[in-house]
């Protein structure tokens, strides 16, 4: 890689919000409109990109799609954000949701400070926080959880048994990402360790889209309701007493579609086939 160039960029390490295209932050939108090239995920609206890029700006597709086999490797997307830098290009590095939460950010983090090449990182609205809001259920609350733990079982072998029985035991919201394909090991495992009968399960599909769609269940009705089911993605589950708020302070319908509000991956749209849009 070419690092002799008389002036090096500057790349912005930036979170998207996780699915309304309003809950971008002002300062991420204002650098989109500056940049000269946005590495973009999967999970950012495309209604972000048409509206606060800037038009003669390249837009390069870096998708990540969990178990589907079509993902850009990390790899790749390092030595993307290290080449235009180094051409001193302002890169912006477009993250679904937070940046800091399952997010793969060290890896870049890593590749900025490899090269000395300024950067600055800014959080967006994560799923959990999107997802609970838009289905009207607080995350914590007084007499029902104090608070929340952030977590993944996107491997049936992530979590040991210890670790099980503790949060089947504890009192904190548990909120699963990129977990719905695994959700009968987490239920399972729940209800081996005899977790509390009140605490219901959400699973939130697309949560803050147009698309949305909760499903509520007892973890121990679960099995009868929806073992075996698949759900849209991305989903994102709930557990804990705070969900049976939702009965009552739902302020969002569902959408009772199955259609996908962000495109799956396909092998021909993402980093390894150079889909580059520039002037749009």
């Amino acid at each position: 890689m070419n690092t002799t160039n008389q002036q090096i960029g500057k790349v912005i390490l930036a979170g998207a919000g996780c699915g309304d295209p309003e809950l971008i932050t002002v300062k991420t939108a204002r650098y989109l409109q500056q940049a000269d090239v946005v590495l973009t995920d999967r999970l950012v609206s495309k209604e972000i990109l048409e509206r606060y890029v800037r038009k003669d700006a390249a837009i390069i597709y870096v998708g990540k799609q969990c178990r589907r086999g079509y993902s850009t490797p990390q790899e790749s997307i390092n030595s993307y954000i290290a080449e235009y830098a180094l051409q001193g290009k302002l890169v912006v590095r477009l993250k679904g949701g937070d940046v800091s939460i399952f997010s793969n950010i060290l890896d870049e983090l890593q590749t900025v400070v490899k090269y000395n090449i300024p950067y600055e990182i800014i959080p967006g609205v994560t799923a959990a926080l999107g997802a609970a809001a838009y289905a009207g259920i607080p995350l914590t609350c007084r007499g029902l959880s104090t608070a929340v733990r952030l977590l993944t079982s996107y491997k049936s072998d992530i979590v040991t048994d210890q670790y099980w029985q503790e949060l089947a035991q504890t009192n904190d919201t548990l909120v699963f990402y990129m977990s719905s394909e695994t959700l009968d090991n987490v239920v399972a495992n729940l209800v081996k360790y005899n977790i509390d009968p009140q605490k219901l399960l959400a699973v939130i599909e697309q949560a803050t889209t147009p698309l949305q769609n909760v499903h509520i269940t007892s973890l121990y009705d679960f099995a009868a309701n929806f073992k075996g089911r698949s759900f849209v993605s991305p989903s994102i589950v709930i557990i804990g007493k705070v969900v049976a708020l939702h009965q009552k302070y739902s302020w969002l319908n569902n959408s009772e579609s199955s259609d996908h509000y962000f495109k799956p991956v396909l092998p021909d749209s993402n980093l390894l086939n150079t889909a580059i849009h520039v002037g749009r």
